[in-house]
């Protein structure tokens, strides 16, 4: 794998940016970039395929298009899937002070993705536990982030080596577990719970994605893959459920334009349960005990 040459930090293929840098001054780089964030969100999933991503995209481009400063990093380093849907393309470049300067989409939200350090946008990224820790570290510590509302950070399936070094570096994380109605994946997202309660992370609560189907034609609500099995799966674990968001046909074409639904002009299911979902997710950040514990600039 190649890196692009704009990455200051860059120490060689294969090599996670900046990989040279003292561990000590990452640390603190670390947390004074964090100091200036007020809520972090780590949107994740025992299980792929149930639209991850899609809820992160969308409820980040929801929050900045209220007039919040929203940050979106993409630590699903070997399928990165952020700038895709955002019509984001090219290298990051040399900020300020930090090595890294986001990519910007619009003019509230700042994007970061491994994808933008690929020369080769098909590449396999080969790395194992610690090159991926590095790299997510760096990710935080080395980027141009400035003062945020939010930062959301999309990570990958299951529960592993990006999960675990997120919640150790982000301590007042707090997490939206995404989930779609069926058994098959409200069992994985149970794993994902056991998971963060032995971490004693945080969970902001819990999101319904693919909830039912309004058709396009007659606009009767179809429920292809049931209904309700998130929000009894939060209630069953005292959590608090945020919302649910239909499938919708526009979902899809919207991502494959690089255009996120949530911005799409005219009606939409999808479009509107997101707009709630932001909103609802708004409210329980700042409602909640675990942020407001810590201190804030």
């Amino acid at each position: 794998m190649t890196q692009s040459d704009s990455c200051r930090g860059c120490t060689g293929p294969g090599k996670p940016l900046g990989a040279a840098t003292g561990s000590d001054g990452r640390q603190a780089r670390i947390g004074q970039t964090l100091e200036r964030i007020r809520y972090k969100l780590v949107v994740m999933s025992g299980k792929g395929g149930v639209g991850k991503s899609t809820v992160a995209v969308n409820v980040a481009c929801s929050l900045a298009a209220g007039g919040a400063r929203v940050g979106l990093l993409d630590v699903d380093l070997h399928g990165p899937s952020v700038p895709g849907m955002l019509g984001l393309t090219g290298a990051m470049t040399a900020g300020g002070e930090a090595a890294i300067a986001p990519k910007r989409f619009g003019d509230n939200l700042s994007v970061v993705s491994m994808q933008s350090l690929l020369a080769d946008p098909d590449a396999a990224v080969l790395w194992r536990g610690p090159m991926k820790t590095t790299a997510i570290r760096q990710f935080i510590a080395d980027v141009d982030w400035g003062d945020l509302d939010y930062l959301v950070i999309d990570s990958p399936p299951g529960a592993g080596d990006e999960h675990l070094t997120v919640l150790k570096t982000v301590p007042d994380a707090l997490c939206l577990l995404v989930t779609t109605p069926q058994e098959v994946s409200l069992a994985d997202v149970r794993k994902s719970i056991n998971f963060l309660q032995y971490t004693n992370a945080n969970i902001l609560g819990v999101v319904e994605n693919m909830s039912g189907l309004a058709c396009p034609h007659c606009g009767q609500e179809i429920e292809l893959f049931k209904k309700g099995g998130g929000e009894a799966l939060a209630r069953d674990f005292g959590l608090e459920f945020l919302g649910a968001v239909p499938l919708d046909p526009a979902t899809v074409a919207a991502g494959d334009l690089g255009r996120p639904v949530a911005l799409l002009p005219g009606d939409h299911p999808a479009k509107a349960a997101f707009a709630a979902l932001a909103d609802h997710v708004a409210a329980a950040c700042r409602g909640s005990l675990e942020a407001a514990a810590y201190p804030r600039p």
